[in-house]
Order: C-alpha cells, then sequence, then structure tokens
C-alpha cells in the first residue's frame, strides 16, 4: 500500500483523481451487476430470454458504442463525456432497482452500457495526455485502482443485498451522482491535442483511425488476449462446476477474488520488472505467452481428480492475472503511441469496439468447443485451443514488432 501511495502521488491532482473516479466506478458497477440477473428472475420473475436481453442490451450499448464515445471526446474534450458517462449511470442504476416492466428495464440497461462506452475511452485519453512520458506507470497505477474497485464491488453489493436490491442499486446510483458532481467541481477541461478532430468530419475522424494499419493490426492482434482474459467468466467456472458440482460455485468467486487480488498486489512489482528486463513489445509478447500457458495445467489434469483441478484452476487464474498485469499498462501505452497522440479517445474507442466484438465471438467458439469436448470426453481440447490462442497472439505481435508496424507513427488525414 506504502508503494501505491507514493506512486499515485507522484502524478498530477487530475491524474490522481482519474484513479480515484475509476476505482469508485467499478465499485459501484460491480456491486450491482453480479446480482442483476437473479434480481430479473427472481424477484421480478422475467423469463430466461427476457434476463438476457437486459443484459444483452447493456454489452451492446457499450461494447457496439465506445467508437462514438471515442469520437465524443476527441471533438468535445475528455471531461463533458466523463461527467455524462457518470451522469447516465446514475439515471441507469437508480432505474434497474426501481422499474419492473421490461420496456424501462432495457432503456435502463442501454444507458448504464452507453455511459461505460461514453467515460472509458475519454479517461484512457486524459490519462495518457497527463501522464505524458509516464504513461506506462500511469496506467499501471490506474489498473490498480481498476481491480480494487473489482475486488470490493461485489463484496458491498452482497452486504447491502441483504436488506433490499433497491438498496443496491440506489448506493451505486448515488455513488455515480457524487462522481459527477465531483468531476464537475474538480477535473480540470482537458481537450485532444491538435484542432483536427474539431474541423474535421466524423468520417473523416473514423477514416484516420481505420487508415491507421498499424494500429488495426495492433488492435486485432490484441483480440486474443481479451478472450482468454474473459474466461475467468465462462471456461474456468464452467470447469469448476463441472469437477466440483455445487461446490464449483464457491471455488469459482474464490477464483475471482484471487484474480483482483494478484493485479492489486503485484501490478507495481510486476510493471517495474517488465520495464527494467524488456522492451514494452516484448514485455506484451512475454504477457500473452503466459496468459496462453495459463491454461496448459488444465489440459494436463484428469478431469475427476478434485484436487488436481482446484489447483489447476488456481494456477490458471494466477498466470492469467499475472500475465494481463504485465500487458495491460504497455498495451494501453502502444495505443497511445500508434495514434501518434492525435485522436486518441477515437483510437481507444475503436480498439475498445474491436476487443469486445473479439470477446462475443471468442466466447461462442469456446461455448461451442466445450460442448464438443464434452460430448467426446476430450475437455483437454478447450483449454489445448486457448493456450494456442495466447501462443499465437504472442507470435503475432512479436512479427509486428520485428517489421516495425509498433513503432511511433503519425497517421496521415484522410479526406472524405
Amino acid at each position: 500500500m506504502k508503494d501505491l501511495w507514493q506512486q499515485t502521488r507522484a502524478f498530477p491532482p487530475a491524474v490522481r483523481l482519474l484513479m480515484a473516479n475509476q476505482f469508485a466506478i467499478n465499485l459501484a458497477f460491480y456491486m450491482l451487476m453480479p446480482y442483476l440477473a437473479a434480481h430479473l428472475s427472481g424477484q421480478l420473475g422475467l423469463a430466461a430470454w427476457a434476463v438476457g436481453l437486459v443484459l444483452g442490451v447493456r454489452n451492446f450499448s457499450q461494447q457496439g458504442m465506445f467508437l462514438i464515445g471515442g469520437t465524443i471526446a476527441d471533438r468535445f474534450g475528455y471531461k463533458a463525456p466523463i461527467m455524462a458517462g457518470c451522469l447516465l449511470r446514475t439515471v441507469g442504476f437508480g432505474l434497474l432497482g426501481w422499474v419492473d416492466s421490461l420496456p424501462a428495464l432495457i432503456v435502463a440497461s442501454a444507458a448504464t452500457g452507453f455511459a461505460g462506452a461514453l467515460f472509458n475511452p475519454a479517461v484512457r485519453a486524459y490519462l495518457a495526455a497527463e501522464a505524458g512520458e509516464r504513461r506506462v506507470d500511469a496506467f499501471a497505477t490506474f489498473n490498480v485502482y481498476y481491480q480494487a474497485g473489482m475486488l470490493l464491488g461485489p463484496l458491498v453489493g452482497l452486504a447491502l443485498l441483504a436488506a433490499d436490491f433497491r438498496l443496491v442499486c440506489t448506493v451505486a446510483a448515488a455513488v455515480f451522482a457524487a462522481l459527477t458532481l465531483l468531476q464537475w467541481r474538480a477535473l480540470p477541461q482537458r481537450r485532444a491535442q491538435g484542432e483536427e478532430a474539431r474541423r474535421e468530419g466524423v468520417l473523416a475522424q473514423w477514416r484516420t483511425v481505420v487508415a491507421n494499419r498499424p494500429f488495426v493490426l495492433f488492435a486485432f492482434a490484441m483480440i486474443g488476449s481479451y478472450v482468454l482474459a474473459f474466461q475467468v467468466y465462462l471456461a474456468l467456472p464452467l470447469a469448476a462446476s463441472d469437477a466440483l458440482g455445487a461446490d464449483g460455485t464457491a471455488v469459482t468467486s474464490g477464483l475471482f477474488v484471487i484474480s483482483a487480488a494478484v493485479a492489486v498486489a503485484g501490478q507495481l512489482r510486476l510493471t517495474g520488472w517488465a520495464k527494467r528486463r524488456f522492451s514494452p513489445s516484448e514485455a506484451l509478447v512475454r504477457g500473452l505467452m503466459a496468459m496462453g500457458l495459463a491454461f496448459l495445467p488444465l489440459a494436463l489434469t484428469p478431469p475427476g481428480a478434485r484436487t488436481a483441478v482446484i489447483a489447476a484452476l488456481v494456477v490458471a487464474v494466477v498466470l492469467l492475472a499475472a500475465g494481463s498485469a504485465v500487458v495491460y499498462p504497455f498495451e494501453m501505452d502502444t495505443v497511445v503511441a500508434l495514434s501518434g497522440d492525435r485522436l486518441v479517445a477515437t483510437h481507444y474507442g475503436l480498439y475498445n469496439t474491436v476487443s469486445g466484438l473479439g470477446i462475443t465471438l471468442g466466447n461462442l467458439l469456446t461455448g461451442a468447443l466445450w460442448d464438443l469436448a464434452e460430448r467426446h470426453d476430450a475437455r483437454w481440447l478447450t483449454w489445448a485451443a486457448l493456450t494456442i490462442t495466447g501462443l499465437a497472439c504472442a507470435a503475432c505481435l512479436a512479427a509486428l514488432a520485428r517489421s516495425g508496424r509498433l513503432t511511433v507513427r503519425r497517421p496521415e488525414p484522410v479526406a472524405v
């Protein structure tokens, strides 16, 4: 904690505010979202398809709208979309606790999703601009606050849930209302460098980003890392339930805690270690290799051996979290570097959209492969495929680095 405090104090006040802001955003989000499906199906009695629709709308309105959010941030400055996103979450989370009709729930879900699309690219672009040459350290510290919010949010939500789900929603909405006010009072206005975004049309802005081929190649090469990281929510819980039955839920909860704890405790040390030993591209390659190899113990573990399966799951989560911690700050820094410090939020928006679509496709393929492996009693197939995904992603990045495509470039404007 001392190292975290010292590292945090070394940054400008705006950066410190963005870090505290992200902790509170994740705290409020994760105190509510893990329990939303149970509320919709249990207390409100919605059919499974309706629950899926409400959750799917939230995911689509965030992942599908990141590019819009990044474009708004580059055109109108970073502060406005951050405030607007927090205000939308206030309304959306408040509604989720107090409405019971499907149309109203869909509106509330869409509002919470679009809120994330508004403030996520803006926060990262603002952080990169304020941190300057210390971007890697800033993103590493930022990720500690991000993960700490994820770690504490479900625990706070569980405590509030003992009273009422409406209380959970009300407290979460109150946190976002306070963040909106705090941003308005304390966050300085910050615009993207240059005036291009405000002079160009939106289509020209998008074409400039899409024409940045090194950036686009990097975004697609990194899809695998997001697919792998998401397996904490998909393949690993499936494996826990498959091997442990009813005890799988408790083990899955423990895996979430371990994942966040590794990131919180190890992020700064792992980033410092990687900076001393590797170039940014080398750190990315090694982090991705670790994420891929995380699934190898599960491929080698007999399915019926409960203790061995639990041990393999813990190893997988620790390696995934450690690999992600190595990758994240260099990944965020590389996006800025490849943007040439121009239209940074729009680059982040497109990057998040690509990764979101990749997660969706990756989950469909992983689920289909899981079913196939289960039918043929060959569960190792899923883990082998995930391992190969990580190693292939690392190989693609290494090839991009060798070709010089991960060096800093400034894309030329593309006329409409």
